[in-house]
Order: C-alpha cells, then sequence, then structure tokens
C-alpha cells in the first residue's frame, strides 16, 4: 500500500506526467513527501522510487545531496538564522546566540516539545533587511531578539498559521495549468485554492511578489 495519501499520489502522477523522463520529476516529488511528512521519510522514498522506476538508494542519494530536503523528523518550524557577511555585520552571531538560549537547542538541534528546528544558514539572499531569519521558508527581515521572542510566541500560540504553514509547505496554491509531456498519462491538475496571501509579519520585502488588486503580469 502506497504510503502517500490518495491525493498526494494523484498530485505526484501528475507531477510525473509533465516530463518526458518520469525521472526528471524526483525533485519535486521529494518536496511532496516532505509536505506530507515533514521530512523525506523512508516510505515516502520508496513510493518515489516506485513513481519514478528508480531504486531507493538513488532517490535517497539526491535528497541527501540537497541541504534543502530533511532525511530525519524536525520541527513544525525550520527556524534559519543567517549569518553571512552582511546579517553578520548586523548582529547575526549575537541573535543566534539569543535564539538558541530561547529555544534551548542549537544548530541542527530540535526542541524537546518538537516546535522547532534550529539552523545556522549561508546567505538567505535578504541583505537589506538584515539580520533576517525564515521560518519553512518563509522570510522574517530586520530581526532582533525583542523581534524573535515575539515570533516564536505568535508561532507557538498558532497565530500566524495563516502566513506559515508546517514545515515542507512550499505553496499552498496548486498548478491548475500546464504542459503534459508526450505520452504522459498524469490525472487532470487539481483546482487552485483561493487563499489570503497578505502578510502582516513577514517582511515588507515579501509584498514585492503580491500584485497590487486589478493589477496584472507581463
Amino acid at each position: 500500500m502506497p504510503h502517500l495519501t490518495e491525493d498526494n499520489l494523484e498530485r505526484a502522477r501528475s507531477l510525473v506526467a509533465l516530463y518526458p523522463d518520469k525521472r526528471s520529476a524526483l525533485i519535486p516529488i521529494l518536496h511532496l513527501v516532505q509536505e506530507q511528512d515533514g521530512y523525506v521519510s523512508p516510505e515516502g522514498i520508496h513510493d518515489a522510487a516506485e513513481l519514478l522506476g528508480l531504486t531507493p538508494a538513488e532517490v535517497r542519494g539526491t535528497a541527501s545531496f540537497y541541504d534543502m530536503f530533511h532525511l530525519e523528523p524536525v520541527g513544525k518550524y525550520v527556524v534559519a538564522v543567517c549569518t553571512n557577511i552582511a546579517c553578520m555585520l548586523a548582529g547575526a552571531y549575537e541573535l543566534l546566540e539569543h535564539i538558541e538560549e530561547s529555544l534551548g537547542t542549537h544548530p541542527g538541534g530540535t526542541t524537546d516539545d518538537g516546535a522547532f528546528t534550529l539552523e545556522d544558514a549561508e546567505c538567505l539572499a535578504l541583505c537589506g533587511n538584515a539580520p533576517c531569519v525564515t521560518v519553512n521558508w518563509r522570510y522574517f527581515g530586520d530581526m532582533t531578539p525583542e523581534r524573535w521572542d515575539s515570533l516564536a510566541e505568535d508561532l507557538r500560540a498558532g497565530r500566524l498559521e495563516g502566513e506559515v504553514p508546517p514545515h515542507g509547505t512550499l505553496c499552498r496554491v496548486r498548478r491548475s495549468v500546464g504542459l503534459v509531456a508526450s505520452g504522459g498519462a498524469g490525472a487532470p491538475a487539481s483546482p487552485v485554492t483561493a487563499i489570503d496571501v497578505t502578510t502582516s509579519r513577514t517582511t515588507p520585502a515579501a509584498q514585492s511578489t503580491v500584485l497590487p488588486e486589478g493589477g496584472g503580469g507581463s
């Protein structure tokens, strides 16, 4: 019996149908596994291998190459603190030390309650809002110890669930269009699910990715 849920199995087959060579869908499917389980689980690796005609060792080899995939369970929120040059000069090491003390864990560790996993990251590409952190790949810039304490409290209380989904979720909007590769036999894409993309706590830089109401893109 597949480990992927019926809905995710349908999504995986739709992903496979997008590529002339089905193994090209490996990374998108690994993201799908991580979205379901919170990490790339052994069972998810087995399902991916069956879908793509690969061995579990080949799937694991790819997953282990990229630091965006976790092969062990992580917390509900993966917090990455940038310590590269711009953030370092703006106090990133002091911020990281404060976060370590507040969570009671070090980079690579997970809090006892399973809420947070902490990471020390290289450049997160938000130098204009240094120091910055990401929480499940959502950006929070101009971070200070005080702002972190407030952010952590809101995350624990579930007040940011509309902005920060559990770890593994890249996007909550499903693809609704796209070409199927010649000979592909994927299931029809799921309809788009409307969500509120406005942000209240993530850095203002995120707003640049949101079109104004009624606006269009080229």
